[in-house]
């Protein structure tokens, strides 16, 4: 993160529902009914709140990204059918069912442990730390288990987290924050939503000779983690079809909106809803059957098997899985059927899509890719367990303890796992 979110306004308001300040109270009715007789003295701007907006403003807020491979433009002139088009994905709200909260404890010595719904302990830690102005090794973070997170807790947990420890350090007591629900939605990043368009060359059989597609999202305020997001759109831009000649784009525009941010993806589904899109133009276009435009433009095993971005395809099994599929789910009669039942009805419609999926699970940041954990074997038997990983519904700490209780040959109940701590393992 760029460190260009501010706990409260300063000079400018950059979006409705921006924080300007807090309440400290004993009860929250108190703090509710004091932050109600504030009066707000500002002057209004015209603000940009969409990607076209931003598109017309020339409002980047970050530099525009792009890598190609061979020669698309020349492609395209030389091409005589070539597909044309542009579409909008729109955002999406997290709605996890605990919204964001944090307590905040005042420890010996000018130190605090701070209990937090987040995703990302490591990052409430510094962001306490520079808010408070204390070294990191100050700030303790724990998170027992989240209510839900789907990326909504990985940076944008931070900030509530500060205000509790700035509160807990001005009262010397502890402090709580949790937002309302309303709250919530006005005040958390969502999913960035993009405006695409895009150029495509393709064959006589309906395989790509050439691409080029320019993807603008809305990153809102301020940069939180968009410049990772956007680029991972970019890595999946060709979901799992090979694109011989290629430019891939990407601009990040600034709105006076909340600052968007992780949402289960990171950026990557957004990429492949704009691959498989143009799939399904070609086949509008050609008149094939989506399933088939889809095979012919599937990465290859032995040649076809570079991505734009350089790497080599492995342990490709995306054809084979395909091929079973459509036996198992008896897709050609189940369409033709859907065909017959489509002929004759003019209101309600019905569809059906096998749909492959190339996604990477690694960080590109490298050395993101690792992790660690701490093992306690007691003179008993039993085994205390800690470990990076946060728990927000996914199983994590069962199948780290199971993992443990096998390699030590003992049952699941002699292993406790215990709350993921920054002061054990970042």
């Amino acid at each position: 993160m760029a460190g260009d979110d501010p706990l409260f306004v300063v000079d400018e308001v950059s979006f409705h529902g921006q924080p300007l300040f807090a309440v400290v109270a004993e009860t929250r009715d108190a703090a509710r009914r004091a932050a109600r007789l504030a009066v707000i003295d500002i002057a209004e701007e015209p603000p940009l709140v969409s990607v076209a907006d931003a598109l017309a403003a020339d409002a980047d807020i970050m530099p525009a990204y792009a890598f190609r491979r061979g020669e698309p433009e020349e492609a395209l002139g030389a091409s005589s059918s070539v597909l044309s088009g542009s579409l909008v994905i729109g955002g999406q709200e997290h709605f996890y069912l605990e919204g964001q909260a944090a307590l905040a404890i005042p420890d010996e010595n000018g130190t605090f442990i701070i209990h937090s719904s987040t995703q990302h302990p490591s990052e409430v830690q510094h962001v306490v730390g520079r808010v408070l102005g204390i070294p990191d090794a100050w700030v303790e973070v724990m998170v027992r288990r989240m209510g839900g997170g789907f990326g909504g807790k990985e940076s944008q947990a931070s900030g509530w987290a500060a205000m509790a420890a700035l509160a807990a350090r001005v009262t010397g007591r502890p402090a709580k924050v949790r937002l309302d629900r309303d709250d919530d939605f006005a005040m958390t990043g969502k999913r960035h939503d993009f405006q695409v368009d895009y150029r495509a060359a393709i064959d006589g059989k309906g395989r790509v000779e050439a691409v080029d597609v320019g993807f603008a999202s809305r990153c809102g305020y301020s940069h939180d983690l968009s410049s990772s997001i956007n680029d991972r759109t970019m890595f999946h831009a060709d979901n799992a079809y090979f694109y011989p000649n290629v430019h891939i784009r990407s601009r990040r525009m600034k709105t006076h909106t909340v600052s968007n941010t992780a949402f289960r993806g990171f950026g990557g589904p957004q990429g492949m809803v704009f691959a498989e899109r143009l799939m399904d133009h070609i086949a509008w276009q050609t008149g094939r059957d989506p399933l088939d435009v889809r095979y012919a433009n599937l990465y290859g095993t032995e040649d076809r098997n570079v991505t734009p971005y350089g790497m080599t395809v492995e342990d490709n099994v995306a054809g084979q899985i395909m091929r079973q599929l459509e036996a198992s789910s008896d897709y050609r009669a189940r369409r033709a059927a859907i065909d017959a039942f489509n002929a004759g009805s003019q209101v309600l419609k019905k569809g059906i899509a096998l749909t492959p999926v190339k996604f990477g699970i690694s960080f590109t940041t490298t050395f993101l890719n690792q992790a660690g954990a701490l093992v306690h074997v007691y003179q008993d038997g039993s085994i205390h367990l800690n470990h990076g990983g946060t728990e927000m519904g996914q199983g994590l700490f069962v199948k780290v303890a199971q993992v443990v209780a096998e390699e030590f040959g003992v049952g699941l109940d002699r292993v406790r796992i215990t709350a993921t701590h920054t002061g054990k393992v970042p």
